[in-house]
């Protein structure tokens, strides 16, 4: 069993179902949204998609900069409250509503690893929810001891 630190108070984790433990956020449990932020089973664990919305307004910031880093600030607190890291992404997907930001995305994702970079896929995906520009997902595993 992981522990989730103290200080990731904000998270909570549901039972455990089958030999998977599932990781809701604030945002999820207050909204009644039907699903988990991530997913473990045995070592791996599984994001949900992640949105970047300005936590004030509840819509996407002004700025695909602001937006990229916002949701790539997602990915990171739930793997933190997992006990994991940037660095321990195995594959990240990011949905595009316009690839023209594929650099603009990079710019910000870059400042979020230390060592090498997981293999991802950056995928133009018409509308997405909220209007959001970016929606990331990805697959984490505990390295092994």
């Amino acid at each position: 069993m992981v522990h989730i630190p103290v200080w990731a108070a904000f998270v909570l984790v549901a039972g455990l179902a089958a030999g998977s433990r599932h990781i809701r956020r604030e945002r999820t449990v207050r909204n009644n949204l039907p699903f988990s932020d991530a997913v473990w089973n045995g070592n791996t664990l599984y994001l949900s998609g992640h949105i970047g919305l300005d936590p004030k307004t509840g819509r996407p910031p002004s700025t695909a900069e602001e937006e990229a880093r916002i949701v790539l600030d997602g990915v990171k607190n739930t793997l933190e409250s997992a006990g994991l890291t940037m660095d321990d992404l195995l594959s990240v997907q990011i949905f595009c509503s316009d690839v023209s930001l594929f650099e603009t995305f990079n710019v910000a994702y870059r400042t979020y690893f230390k060592g090498e970079f997981p293999a991802r896929a950056f995928l133009g995906s018409g509308k997405l929810l909220f209007d959001a520009r970016f929606e990331v997902q990805g697959i984490a595993a505990k390295a092994s001891e």
